[in-house]
């Protein structure tokens, strides 16, 4: 979780929503993609770390399923990205902060609840929550100053 923070405050240095997420081998532990989000830059609302990281891997791999992969994000997934998770068919998702307005995961929608999703990755949340919620509220704190 550590490095997905270092995605997310990158990604608040880039004035982005700072979010940060990696994509981590489950048999062996190797980091395969890092990113944070980078909607604003990229001009492109999907371009959410969880989107950018799956489709990384699955480019380099040439393939559209991520069997044997951990998911880490620092923030709940929203129901976008958690479906994307599912069509991936990543084995984990842990993430750091609930997000009870816009998260799909644990909060809202809860999408690996319904039983028309095919895949349910195993969800570990709440891993360096203080922290991971410490940067996003930081860097709204700021956004609202600035005005």
């Amino acid at each position: 979780m550590r490095h997905a923070l270092q995605e997310a405050i990158a990604a608040g240095a880039r004035d982005e929503v700072p979010i940060g997420a990696i994509l981590v081998d489950s048999r062996t532990g190797e980091i395969l993609a890092r990113n944070g989000n980078r909607t604003r830059e990229l001009s492109d609302p999907t371009a959410h770390a969880e989107i950018l990281v799956i489709r990384e891997e699955c480019a380099r791999r040439k393939v559209q399923r991520l069997d044997h992969c951990t998911l880490y994000v620092t923030l709940e997934p929203c129901p976008h990205c958690a479906a994307a998770i599912s069509f991936a068919r990543i084995d984990t998702i842990i993430f750091g902060a609930p997000d009870p307005k816009s998260g799909g995961v644990v909060s809202g929608p809860k999408l690996y609840t319904h039983p028309q999703l095919h895949h349910k990755p195993t969800v570990i949340e709440g891993i360096l929550e203080q922290e991971c919620g410490d940067i996003l509220r930081d860097f709204f704190a700021k956004k609202r100053r600035e005005k």
